[in-house]
């Protein structure tokens, strides 16, 4: 039997005998009320046969229930003996539980609807952080991982709604692992707490392993699923197993398990063969291709590798990343176009401290071979190049200073330096760090502009100097109006002291200042508003002060470049008293100039008419018809014509000078045929040339044909030019005469080798009556050359020498191929009125 069972049965026993005492005691007791409550009897021999029947009755139960008490205590003591007994075997095996169950290291709670909560046995003591106390261990959150403490929690709640046993293997939070181990018995429920040990230890590991791969895998997923990038796994017989949401709306599928329903691929079957062949080589597929998306073809980078006999795939969406690029690189070019045109020299140097970019004026600064430029040498060795080649500055230290200037590489200060280069030229070097971590030197040649500070500086100091020692007075005034910068001259001019001028006043208060000495304030007033007017046109300003003390004044406004004002004040008193001096004299000069040319011409032509006549006498008295002359006469009579044919040549010069004097020469344009005006003009001075046994070189370029002029005077103006040449030619030279077209001129230049013309005469050749036959044969007057660039004048044109004693004389003229007439008569307008 039970032990539970026996310890009922003794129980009941004593119920029931409880029970028959109980009921034997009410009814002696009722037996007793009716004897009493019944007639008594008349005499005690005298029964009724009711009360004897009771009595009877009462006294059969009477034993009965003795015996039955009897009974019942015997029975009653035989199982109280027997719960005894149970009892202390019952008490044994508790003993014998208890001890069994501290001899394993074990927490066991137990639950029960009528004691409630009830921690058995706590013997494991070596759990880092497992709690002690009852209240403790069931605040699962204070001393469980969250997420052990969250499984703990609902394996206990279906442990007490369904009876649902569990075995879990919990993470504490310092580190540790335990096994909970929940059964339920009836209304009961117990938990059980072990340290996992052994293989258990092994299999919590695992499951911590997998749990943490699960959350892995779920993140990765996850995020695979948030990024705009299609991904696909594939599995060992080529189907895909599971795509991203990206995947999905990529190939505008419903889903995903449409995807994997059909096996709706992203890739076209050419380029999935492309991927398997490089995959079944063992690399790693990455490349990119054009892939049709929403009707469009778009550039992807695509990546696919192996995974253990499966294939795992990335398509990246770059067509914004290519447009980018490309508008990158297009932007990159021009910018590098830009660069290579700048004049300064910039360089670039990337992250790894690798010659990136460099422009034209970067290698014409260091005169570096172009093609070792190329092979993207190091910063470090460009420096190191540099310094064998001498082109660094000179430094005590060079690594420290190296050191120093690769810094840069690791700071995001802007790096400065100034460096005095061998050769003396001085750099200002900048060097900024760039966004992708390389550096961007820039070198600016700062030498020259030093120099022009130099200059400047130097120049302002002479400026200064200078200024001070005009005679002129110099004020300059701002766009404000204000005095920046006078001289000493300006002071004595107006007695201004200078410690007024130099608080910059406002040309109002000049004026104040001045009026003193020059009251006239119309001339103060166009002055101030030349200073103070801002027009775009701002117009200079010149005049005369008279003032009272009898000084007479120059004054002249220059507006400047950068919108301020020059004044200069002259003192004129003295040069005006000069100027009316000269003025006078000048007037009578010309006067009498024009007296000496009316008086020459006059006696010219005074003397033409019996000179005509003296010739014609002559060559009368040398005609064989009038009679025959003796040698002498004869000799005298040649010497008489020459004579009197140079004079006539000379009357004929100094006319015709006069004439152009006067303004009454005019020229008769008409075309001229260059070859016969030139044969005309040889033809003069032929027989000279061949009485001095001279040769005559003539050269004419092919294209000369003719051009506008007038053929008389240019045929005079060639043989005068021709006979100057033979003249101060020596016997057995040569003169040369060549003619051609420059442009829109005709150019004719005559050539000798004879005596040539000293260098302090050159300026004076083409004067009147000047003659210097330098030990020629040459006679003359000296009009030959005057009268040759008055002719050249005419015909607006130049006439230039370039001549060397004793070597010879080269005469070239230059006439337009279509003369103007109005500019060659201003021409000679301008040169009569200078005589």
């Amino acid at each position: 039997m039970h032990t539970g069972d026996r310890r009922s049965g003794a129980q009941q026993a004593r119920r029931e005998l409880l029970a028959l005492l109980l009921g034997s005691l009410a009814f002696v007791v009722v037996l007793t009320i009716a004897l009493v409550d019944s007639p008594a009897p008349k005499a005690i021999g005298y029964y009724d046969v009711s009360h004897l029947l009771i009595l009877a009755i009462f006294l059969g139960l009477l034993g009965g229930s003795i015996a039955l008490v009897v009974y019942i205590t015997t029975r009653a003591r035989r199982v109280i003996q027997e719960a005894r007994q149970e009892t202390a075997t019952l008490r044994q095996s508790f003993l014998s539980a208890e001890a069994i169950f501290r001899a394993e290291p074990q927490v066991l709670i137990f639950w029960e609807q009528s004691d409630g909560l009830r921690l058995v046995t706590h013997t494991l003591t070596t759990i880092e952080g497992l709690p002690q106390s009852l209240p403790a261990l069931t605040k699962f959150g204070l001393w469980l991982d969250p997420a052990s403490a969250e499984d703990l929690k609902d394996a206990l709640d279906h442990l007490f709604a369904d009876g649902r046993s569990f075995t879990l293997y919990l993470k504490l939070k310092s580190g540790s692992h335990i096994e909970a181990d929940g059964r339920a018995a009836g209304p009961r429920a117990v938990l059980r707490l072990r340290d996992v040990v052994g293989t258990k230890r092994d299999l919590v590991r695992i499951l911590e392993q997998h749990r943490r791969i699960s959350s892995d895998l779920r993140a990765n997923r996850a995020l695979l699923n948030a990024l705009p990038i299609s991904i696909w796994l594939k599995g060992e017989d080529g189907r895909i197993k599971w795509v991203n949401d990206t995947y999905a709306r990529t190939v505008e599928a419903a889903d995903v398990a449409e995807i994997l329903d059909s096996q709706i691929e992203l890739l076209e079957s050419r380029q999935r063969v492309k991927v398997e062949r490089v995959i079944d080589r063992g690399e790693v597929f990455a490349e990119r291709l054009h892939i049709v998306t929403g009707g469009e073809r778009k550039a992807h980078d695509v990546y696919a590798v192996s995974v253990e006999q499966a294939q795992a795939a990335a398509a990246i969406d770059v067509a914004d990343l290519e447009s980018a690029q490309g508008e990158l690189d297009r932007q990159l070019e021009a910018f590098e176009r830009t660069l290579d045109r700048v004049a300064t020299p910039v360089a670039i140097f990337s992250r790894e401290q690798k010659l990136a970019f460099y422009n034209r004026a970067y290698q014409e600064l260091w005169k570096l071979d172009p093609e070792w430029l190329n092979q993207a040498p190091s910063d470090s060795q460009l420096l190191d190049r540099l310094k064998e080649l001498s082109l660094l500055p000179a430094v005590a230290d060079y690594r420290n200073w190296k050191s120093k200037l690769l810094a840069v590489y690791r700071s995001v200060n802007e790096f400065e330096d100034w460096w005095q280069l061998p050769d003396g030229r001085m750099l200002h070097v900048v060097a900024n760090q760039r966004p992708d971590g390389g550096v961007t030197y820039v070198y600016e040649d700062i030498s020259e502009r030093l120099a022009l500070e130099s200059r400047y500086n130097a120049l302002i100091h002479v400026q200064g100097e200078t200024l001070d020692s005009l005679k002129e007075g110099v004020a300059v005034f701002a766009t404000d109006g204000r005095l920046k910068l006078f001289n000493n001259a300006f002071l004595a001019i107006w007695r201004i002291s200078r410690t007024k001028m130099q608080q910059g006043p406002h040309i109002d208060e000049v004026i104040a200042l001045t009026r003193a000495l020059f009251s006239d304030m119309e001339i103060w007033t166009g002055i101030q508003q030349r200073i103070t007017t801002i027009t775009y046109e701002r117009k200079p300003l010149s005049g005369q002060m008279m003032r009272p003390d009898g000084s007479v004044i120059d004054y002249a406004t220059t507006p400047l470049p950068d919108g301020g004002t020059l004044v200069t004040f002259a003192d004129v008193t003295t040069s005006r008293a000069y100027e009316r001096a000269l003025i006078e004299r000048n007037e009578a000069l010309v006067a009498a100039d024009r007296l000496k040319s009316q008086f020459i011409g006059h006696v010219s032509y005074e003397l033409r008419t019996p000179l005509t006549n003296i010739i014609g006498f002559s060559e009368l008295l040398n005609n064989p018809k009038f009679g025959t002359l003796s040698g002498k006469q004869q000799e005298y009579l040649a010497d008489i014509m020459t004579s009197s044919r140079t004079l006539l040549s000379i009357i004929d010069d100094i006319l015709e000078l006069a004439t152009i004097n006067a303004g009454a020469l005019e020229l008769k344009l008409t075309p001229v045929k260059i070859r016969p005006v030139i044969d005309d003009a040889v033809l003069g001075i032929k027989e000279r040339a061949r009485r001095q046994c001279l040769t005559l070189e003539i050269s004419l370029s092919d294209e000369v044909d003719e051009f506008i002029a007038d053929e008389a005077r240019v045929r005079q103006l060639l043989f005068n030019l021709l006979s100057n040449a033979v003249g101060f030619s020596d016997d057995g030279g040569t003169v040369r005469l060549a003619s051609w077209y420059e442009k829109n001129d005709v150019v004719f230049s005559i050539e000798d080798d004879g005596v040539g013309i000293p260098y302090d005469k050159q300026t004076q050749v083409f004067d009147r009556f000047e003659a210097d036959s330098r030990g020629s044969h040459h006679r003359g007057a000296g009009l030959g050359l005057s009268i040759a660039k008055s002719l050249v004048d005419l015909h607006g044109g130049r006439i230039t020498l370039q001549s060397k004693p004793d070597v010879g004389t080269k005469v070239t003229v230059r006439l337009p191929r279509r003369a103007h007439h109005d500019a060659a008569q201003t021409n000679a307008d301008q040169d009569s009125s200078m005589v």
